[in-house]
C-alpha cells in the first residue's frame, strides 16, 4: 500500500501568512499576540508560536512590558530561548536609537513630541533610576545624549560637575535633564528640584542654559518648564 505524503506542519503556513500580512498592511492589521507571533519566528524555527506568544503577553502585560523586560524574565517564559530573547531585547534597543537620531535631526529642540518618544521608549521601563542629559548647540540642535547615572529604585546621585564637564566636552550651549521615576509617580521630589537648580545656578557661570528637566514614568511625564517651576 502507498505511504501518503507527510503534510506540513499547520503553523509553517500560518508564519507565511503573518509575513504576507505584515508586507501587505504592516502591524496596525495584527492582534498583539500575532506580532510577538512574527517576531519570534525570526528567531525559533519549526515551531508553533502562538502559545508562547499568548503567554508572554499574559505574564507580562502588553506588548510594551514584552519590550521592556529583561531577558531573564523573558526566557521565564516556556520556549523562549535566550537567542529570542536578545532578538527581543536588540529590536527594542534599535527602536530607541531610531529615535535618538529623529531627534538629532530635529532643526530645533525645547520638549518635542520626538524628545518624549525617544525618552519615554528609552526611560520609560527601565526598573532603576537613570539620569540623563540632552546636550544642544547654540541653535538648540541636539549634541548627544548619554546617560550620567545609573542608581537603584528612588536613588540616583548626579554630580553637577559631571554634567557641565560633559557639556563642555560637546561644547554644548544648552541643555536638557532626563530622569526616570521607576514608581511611575513623575512629581518631582525636593531632591530633584533642589538639583536642579544647583545644575542651572552652576549651569549660567559657564554661559550654559539649561531648558528643562524631564522626569519620565511609565505612561506619563513631568516637565519643569511647562509646570512653571524651572528655576530662572
Amino acid at each position: 500500500m502507498k505511504a501518503s505524503p507527510t503534510s506540513a506542519p499547520h503553523y509553517i503556513g500560518h508564519r507565511e501568512r503573518l509575513k504576507k500580512k505584515f508586507f501587505e498592511c504592516g502591524l496596525q492589521a495584527f492582534h498583539d499576540y500575532e506580532a510577538v507571533e512574527l517576531l519570534l519566528s525570526y528567531a525559533i524555527p519549526r515551531k508553533d508560536l502562538k502559545i508562547p506568544a499568548k503567554d508572554l503577553l499574559e505574564r507580562l502585560g502588553s506588548l510594551r512590558g514584552i519590550m521592556d523586560a529583561d531577558v531573564s524574565e523573558l526566557t521565564q517564559t516556556s520556549g523562549i530561548s535566550h537567542h529570542a530573547a536578545g532578538l527581543i531585547k536588540l529590536v527594542k534597543e534599535i527602536g530607541t536609537l531610531y529615535l535618538q537620531e529623529r531627534v538629532k535631526e530635529k532643526p530645533q529642540i525645547t520638549c518635542t513630541g520626538e524628545l518624549l518618544d525617544f525618552c519615554k521608549t528609552a526611560l520609560g521601563g527601565l526598573k532603576d533610576e537613570n539620569f540623563c542629559v540632552l546636550y544642544l548647540d547654540t541653535q538648540n540642535r541636539a549634541i548627544a545624549f548619554e546617560t550620567l547615572q545609573k542608581g537603584i529604585v528612588n536613588q540616583a546621585v548626579v554630580y553637577p560637575r559631571q554634567v557641565l564637564e560633559r557639556a563642555l566636552f560637546h561644547k554644548s550651549s544648552a541643555i536638557i535633564l532626563v530622569h526616570n521615576h521607576p514608581s511611575g509617580y513623575v512629581k518631582p521630589s525636593d531632591a530633584d528640584i533642589r538639583l536642579t537648580k544647583t545644575i542651572s545656578d552652576t549651569a549660567k557661570l559657564l554661559d550654559i542654559l539649561v531648558h528643562d528637566h524631564l522626569i519620565i514614568g511609565e505612561n506619563r511625564f513631568f516637565s519643569f518648564r511647562e509646570e512653571g517651576i524651572m528655576p530662572s
